[in-house]
């Protein structure tokens, strides 16, 4: 009963609307009669000594202030986590499994710390509230038990099974990979509940796995519309005119060195032998900001996206394709705009100068790591014959 009481204290201090109270009217407030304020203010009593409240200088009933703080929880697959503050120099609390709450993994969470650390030991927490969810949909696999039917995740830092109501099972079978929108994150006794609002397919069909990891990080499929109405208007080709006021580098024997099956080849090398005995290394990076502007629906888009990802299957790019493996793709024997860093060394390679500048560059060669790999360690006569080296041991 006590235990009861001192939760629903805690939890009415929590509350962001909370203005500090005396002992007195926290008891007319829960309407605590005379006769059970001995019980109340052994509650009270207990809650300071545990340091989960403490009572100021005029006697005003409160959280310790530097006891509470904000962060991100940070989940692990054994039920305990960790909340990061926004002060880089302090380490992270530790949260024991039973005072993590209902937080998921990412939350941004109010803690309050239990217990001091030292050098040898992390401060130790207690999730008061969850600010701010970052969970709300999530991948997983659909289990019938008897006559009950839950959502095991995927994700492995989140470790309690959600709950499906039947009304809510779109008609997913044991076995099915689905995504479920939360409806709630449950507390102590409650499961999470959620809704399946996709059935991606059996775990045993194939792509079904690849599909998963789609879904459950929220990987984006398809470009807005506003982006590809920008692609739209992109060429195909460089035009005499995107070509004015850059230094034409296309005379350079040029390669690029990639994986056999990619394709969008962002940066090619050239290496040639200066008119004063140097080696003048070219690195030429595909210039993609002439086509991508700031501020831009294509900027956007790209900077929310942030890198292209490579799965098994397919990959899912950053920019749209026709700029990924088309104008922006440093493909052999067409012209293409780039940004180049041409670093002039001697014989000991060390830097003599260098400069960077705007250019347009048309790759002579695409090279892979097996044909690189035959050239240096092997040195295999039919892969060397392709390209010229410059001098003796220039290509190491």
């Amino acid at each position: 009963m006590l235990e009861e009481k001192a939760k629903m204290l805690l939890s009415f201090l929590q509350d962001e609307k909370y203005r500090p109270m005396r002992i007195k009217e926290l008891a007319v407030f829960f309407g605590v009669p005379k006769k059970k304020r001995g019980e109340f203010h052994q509650v009270i009593d207990d809650l300071l000594k545990k340091g989960y409240i403490q009572i100021d200088a005029h006697g005003l009933v409160g959280l310790p202030k530097e006891m509470v703080m904000q962060g991100t929880f940070m989940a692990t697959s054994r039920g305990f986590g960790f909340v990061r503050t926004e002060d880089e120099d302090k380490d992270d609390i530790f949260i024991p499994e039973r005072y993590c709450s209902n937080a998921f993994h990412g939350d941004i969470v109010q803690v309050q710390i239990t217990k001091e650390g030292n050098g040898r030991r992390r401060e130790e927490g207690r999730i008061l509230k969850v600010l701010e969810r970052k969970t709300t949909r999530l991948v997983g696999t659909f289990t019938k038990n008897k006559n009950v039917t839950f959502v095991v995740p995927d994700q492995e830092k989140i470790t309690r099974d959600i709950y499906i109501a039947k009304g809510d099972t779109l008609g997913a079978v044991d076995g099915h990979k689905v995504v479920v929108e939360l409806k709630n994150y449950g507390d102590e006794d409650k499961s999470p509940e959620g809704i399946v609002i996709q059935i991606l397919g059996h775990i045993n069909d194939p792509g079904v796995d690849i599909l998963s990891i789609i879904k459950g990080y929220g990987l984006p499929e398809e470009f807005p519309e506003d982006v590809m109405k920008e692609t739209a208007g992109i060429p195909y080709e460089v035009s005499p005119k995107e070509m004015a006021g850059r230094v034409d580098l296309r005379h350079l024997d040029t390669v690029t060195i990639d994986g056999e099956d990619a394709k969008d080849l962002d940066d090619a090398i050239t290496l040639q032998v200066t008119e004063d005995g140097l080696y003048e290394l070219g690195v030429h990076i595909a210039d993609v900001s002439h086509y991508v502007t700031e501020n831009s629906a294509l900027d956007k888009e790209a900077l929310n996206r942030g890198t292209s990802v490579y799965l098994v299957d397919r990959v899912i790019p950053m920019i749209p394709h026709k700029l990924s493996n088309g104008i922006c793709s440093l493909n052999a024997g067409v012209d293409r705009l780039a940004l180049s860093c041409l670093i002039t060394y001697d014989e000991h390679g060390k830097i003599k100068r260098h400069r960077i500048c705007e250019s347009v560059i048309q790759v002579t060669e695409r090279m892979n790591y097996s044909d690189v790999r035959d050239i240096l360690v092997y040195e295999k006569e039919e892969t060397c014959t392709k390209r010229k080296r410059p001098a003796n041991g220039t290509s190491h």
